[in-house]
C-alpha cells in the first residue's frame, strides 16, 4: 500500500493526533479516494497523553480509520504529544511533503482550543514553504516540491470557510472512520469523561457538516479555510 517515494498523491493531510484529520476532513479524503485519487495522512504524534486509551490502541484505531477512508498510506512521525514546534520537526515534515509530492496539503486550522492543533497548523505552513525551496538541503536526495494549495480544516471550532466541499455521499464513511477511535469517542466504564466522548461532540461534528451542506444545497459538507484566496477562471 505504500507508494514509491517519487509517486505523487492528490492530498496529504497532516494532523497533530490520530483522529484530527478524520474529524475535520475525513469526508474530503474519502470522496477523493472513492474517485480514484491517492490520499495520505501524516499524524505528527501518537497522542500518548490522551486521557483514555493507549498508544497501541490508538495505532490500531488509526489503521482501521485509514482503511475506512481508503487511504493510500498513513504515517506517524512520533513527535511528542504537547511537544510540537521545533525546527527539526518542521524539516522532517518538509521531507514528508517532498516524498509524497502532493498537489494539496491539508492542516489543522490554527485557531483551536487545543494548542497542538494551533502548533500543527503553523508548522505545516512552514513545512510547505521549506519543501519548495530548491537550495534547501533536507536530506534524503528528495527534490524540492511546490504544493499547489494549502487548506485548513476545522476540528473543535467553526469559522467562515473559503471553500465548502459536498461530502453527502461519503458522510457515513467519515463518521465510521471517527468511530473507529472507540477509545476516544465511546466512553466505557472506568474511563475519564472528556469533551470527545460526550454525545454532544459527535452531534456537533454532524451538525456542522449539515450547516455547511445547507449553504450549498447538500446534505453534508466540510469547510476549508484557504491559505491564500483561491482563483477562478470565470464567474459564470
Amino acid at each position: 500500500m505504500k507508494p514509491k517515494e517519487s509517486t505523487p498523491v492528490a492530498i496529504l493531510a497532516f494532523g497533530a493526533h490520530p483522529d484530527d484529520v478524520e474529524i475535520g476532513a475525513g469526508g474530503i479524503l474519502a470522496k477523493h479516494a472513492k474517485a480514484g485519487r491517492r490520499t495520505v495522512i501524516c499524524d505528527l504524534t501518537e497522542a500518548e497523553l490522551s486521557s483514555n486509551g493507549t498508544v497501541e490502541t490508538r495505532r490500531g484505531e488509526a489503521r482501521r480509520a485509514g482503511e475506512i477512508l481508503g487511504l493510500a498510506d498513513r504515517i506517524n512521525l512520533g513527535f511528542p504529544d504537547r511537544g510540537l514546534g521545533s525546527r527539526e520537526q518542521i524539516e522532517q515534515m518538509a521531507r514528508v511533503i517532498r516524498r509524497f509530492r502532493p498537489r494539496v496539503v491539508l492542516a489543522p486550522y490554527p485557531k483551536d482550543r487545543h494548542p497542538d492543533h494551533v502548533a500543527a497548523g503553523q508548522m505545516v505552513k512552514e513545512a510547505v514553504f521549506d519543501a519548495g525551496i530548491r537550495k534547501l538541503d533536507l536530506g534524503g536526495d528528495l527534490p524540492a516540491h511546490r504544493v499547489e494549495r494549502l487548506y485548513y480544516y476545522f476540528i473543535n471550532d467553526i469559522d467562515r470557510p473559503h471553500l465548502i466541499v459536498d461530502i453527502s455521499e461519503v458522510y457515513e464513511q467519515k463518521e465510521a472512520a471517527i468511530l473507529a477511535y472507540r477509545s476516544q469517542f465511546l466512553r466505557k466504564e472506568g474511563e475519564v469523561d472528556t469533551p470527545l466522548n460526550r454525545p454532544q461532540y459527535l452531534a456537533m461534528v454532524r451538525g456542522r457538516a449539515q450547516l455547511w451542506g445547507q449553504q450549498i444545497g447538500a446534505d453534508y459538507a466540510e469547510g476549508l479555510a484557504a491559505d491564500r484566496p483561491p482563483s477562478v477562471e470565470w464567474l459564470a
